[in-house]
């Protein structure tokens, strides 16, 4: 047993503190948004800093410009409450639903798993070492059980948390945009960060506390404990699929209906009060764009977290009971909050926003500085908490590795998260020339604009497997399976930076929305327009790291799985495996199949009613009647609850279905299959539905003389372009995202079940 600088009781105090230190500071962000009043009077006490402070006084542009402001601040607390009532009660609606599959999938676990050995409750020889007796399979069963359901509620906790600040900054964002560009961003960016840190701190400090408790049972069972610790994983992303799959169908059913309608009907502008879909698509940001998406992260750590314990388990950290380099992937967790911390600290306290053109760059600025001081944190956290020397499992083999080659695993997934990032970023940005051919292809109507769109998202696939590539090979040659977790928890280790920059996207959207609903002036809506389209960027950035850390995180867990389910190889040419790879590879085709209709079924109904109520509410188009927002904002909450059954049962039966009739072998084939295809279609549903999005906006823009030349809003290019940002809705909103889920949740649903699936599967192989 080799000394670590870092001792056991230094590891069992940083650990905490630093979830602690990251949950404060997402409460003093809380605190200084808090200080905007939506309250009318109070605005020119609201500067949240000095007078003058990024580049502007605190005169608003209503007293400049002689509104009201009495008016404009009670039309934007009105707006801003129906929006959160509307976010709450389908959150409400989702949780019911999900609750009553949390409870059932629960037992299904603690049945399953406790058959293994016919629930006994009598002690096991280790599978590491016969001579030594381990926890029964029972004790697994009711472990894996808890965690699973910590890990649900936690998630469910971080997507609710996440949609509360969201919907509470939005109007405080417009308020602001009053006084300068500066100061709506630092609300807009600290309401993000608000989310970032607690979703972070909250995963950190709940998975900590859960390993210490368990253990109080397991004792030196190190084994049974990381094997049970799975289901936090587990919990995490079944959550995700149904808040993603049912976001994402509530979002893109109301922004479908507002749009068709409102934008290439009516010809009326986006997020105008006359548009009865108004509401339910601002809504939808926030349950699609900020709950699905702090639950689908959450997932991608909690599981990256588990299957780097899980293989460690079983080396020797394991095995030589070493608390300290056995916590490294949390120890690397918790360094990150505080590098996150510092990285805020840029954005919100050290630089000033002064100009719109400055907004993109500091958001990217956020990506670079907090990849840089993390990888110097690693590498203190590497050469503090690792021996020199240790052996890792490796297929029935135990591997020796060095701590700096350990660093290099972290490091690669870290940096190749940032180059998917800024590919990412350049395919979807209308700053670059991809996003701008597509713009120009609007010329001759929408039918190029889809297939300049098509050709951009298959291209923007190329440089990101490349980049995943890299980082597996290297990973994987330094530290097995293990160097692949460490990589995907390297790519995650700044997780509350970028949820902080993602969520800011929908926060800000929500702003632009409300300055719309509540009358305010040209200039406030340029400015809100400005930080909408920065968000964009980064929310495609923020969907890219997602993909990315799929890719690593399911092919670490589908190790973890081979090795828990006892195969030695895994031969594509074996009829079983290969048959698996052919129906894995098919899968994402399947779902992203359900969630388009399921988009389309529920855009319909609400494309209908929007009609009727422009055709039979008298006086709504002049602006004299008020449209009825509540049928709108039922109809997708109904249709996204519906709908997203279908696809989120997919997910959670293949895995259980494959493994009990055809067994582990084909269950392997199916689990490879579906991560080749999955990340490959994520990425291109993603960016292509970024880039129609960012060249609408870039004709609506009409920043340069070639965007003047294609615009003003209504011309014909402007009409084919709001026609590929709808079909582009769902591909980058529901589709895109909700494919990294499915494969990250089949494989550690696979994890997680291997010794029911070892033990009881293949059932019909065996009959024939």
């Amino acid at each position: 047993m080799v000394s670590v600088i870092l001792s056991d009781l230094g590891t069992e105090i940083l650990i905490p503190v630093c979830a602690v230190i990251g949950i404060g500071f997402s409460l003093l962000q809380w605190l200084l948004v808090s200080k905007v009043k939506l309250v009318p009077g109070s605005a020119a006490l609201n500067s949240g800093g000095a007078a003058g402070k990024n580049g502007y006084g605190d005169y608003l542009i209503e007293e400049e410009e002689g509104l009201n402001d009495h008016n404009v601040v009670l039309k934007c607390a009105e707006i801003q409450n129906a929006i959160s009532e509307g976010a709450t009660s389908f959150l409400f609606t989702e949780y019911q639903y999900v609750g009553i599959f949390m409870v059932a999938f629960a037992i299904l676990i603690f049945v399953f798993l406790g058959s293994v050995e016919g629930f006994s409750t009598k002690s096991q020889p280790c599978t590491y070492d016969i001579l030594k007796l381990c926890k029964p399979a029972l004790a697994t069963a009711g472990f894996s059980t808890i965690a699973f359901v910590l890990g649900a509620v936690t998630s469910v906790i971080s997507g609710f948390l996440g949609m509360k600040i969201a919907t509470y900054a939005n109007a405080r964002t417009t308020l602001e945009a009053r006084k300068g560009v500066g100061k709506a961003f630092i609300i807009a960016f600290r309401s993000g960060a608000v989310m970032g840190f607690l979703l972070a701190a909250n995963g950190l400090l709940v998975l900590y506390i859960t390993i210490n408790v368990f253990k109080l049972y397991y004792g030196d069972d190190w084994e049974g404990l990381f094997e049970s610790i799975t289901g936090y994983g587990l919990g995490g992303s079944s959550m995700a699929l149904f808040g993603r799959v049912g976001g994402g169908i509530y979002t893109k059913a109301a922004d479908v209906g507002a749009d068709l309608v409102g934008k290439v009907e009516r010809n009326i502008p986006e997020d105008d009060p006359r548009n009865p879909a108004v509401i339910a698509d601002n809504v939808g940001d926030n349950v699609g764009d900020i709950a699905g998406m702090g639950s689908d992260l959450f997932g991608s750590y909690a599981e990256s977290s588990c299957a780097a314990l899980v293989v460690a388990s079983i080396s020797s950290f394991g095995i030589n009971h070493e608390f300290t380099p056995m916590l490294y992937p949390l120890i690397v967790s918790s360094v990150g909050i505080i590098i996150c911390l510092i990285t805020t600290l840029f954005a919100t306290d050290f630089f000033e926003i002064k100009a719109v053109k400055e907004i993109e760059p500091a958001l990217k600025n956020q990506l670079i500085i907090s990849t840089v001081l993390m990888t110097i944190g690693v590498a203190i956290v590497s050469w503090v908490a690792l021996p020199s020397s240790f052996t890792i499992f490796n297929f029935g083999t135990q591997k020796v590795v060095k701590n700096w080659q350990l660093f290099l695993c972290v490091a690669v997934g870290l940096w190749a998260g940032l180059i998917i990032g800024f590919v990412t970023e350049y395919y979807t940005s209308n700053a670059y020339s991809p996003v701008q051919d597509v713009a120009d292809s609007c010329r001759t109507g929408a039918a190029t604009n889809v297939i300049f769109g098509l050709a951009l998202g298959y291209k923007s696939v190329i440089i990101p497997i490349f980049a995943i590539a890299v980082s597996i090979f290297v990973s994987f040659s330094f530290a097995a399976m293990y160097g692949i977790a460490v990589a995907a928890l390297g790519m995650l280790s700044t997780i509350a930076t970028g949820l902080a920059i993602d969520a800011y996207g929908p926060i800000s959207d929500n702003a632009g929305g409300i300055a719309e609903m509540a009358g305010m002036s040209h200039r406030i809506r340029e400015r809100t327009d400005a930080l909408d389209a920065a968000g964009n960027t980064t929310a495609a950035i923020g969907k890219g790291f997602a993909i990315g850390s799929a890719a690593l995180v399911s092919l670490a867990l589908f190790g973890a799985f081979v090795s828990r389910a006892s195969i030695s190889t895994v031969d594509v040419l074996t009829p079983k495996v290969f048959i698996g790879l052919l129906v894995g590879a098919m899968l994402p085709y399947w779902f992203s199949a359900m969630t388009m209709k399921s988009v389309g079924s529920a855009a319909l109904k609400m494309v209908e009613e929007v009609r009727r109520q422009f055709n039979t509410i008298p006086g709504l188009m002049e602006g004299t009647a008020k449209p009825d927002y509540a049928t709108c904002v039922k109809i997708s909450t109904d249709a996204s609850i519906k709908e997203m059954i279908p696809p989120g049962a997919l997910v959670m039966l293949t895995p259980l279905i494959v493994g009990i009739f055809f067994g582990v072998e084909t269950l392997s084939g199916v689990l490879a299959g579906s991560l080749v295809s999955g990340v490959q279609i994520a990425i291109s549903a993603s960016n292509t539905g970024g880039a129609w999005d960012n060249a609408k906006k870039y004709i609506e823009a009409g920043a340069s003389e070639h965007a003047r030349s294609l615009g003003p809003k209504g011309s014909d290019p402007h009409k084919a372009a709001v026609i590929g940002d709808t079909i582009g809705d769902p591909l980058k909103d529901t589709s895109g995202p909700s494919l990294n889920i499915l494969i990250k949740l089949m494989a550690v649903e696979s994890l997680v079940f291997a010794p029911f699936f070892a033990t009881h599967g293949g059932l019909l192989f065996k009959i024939f």
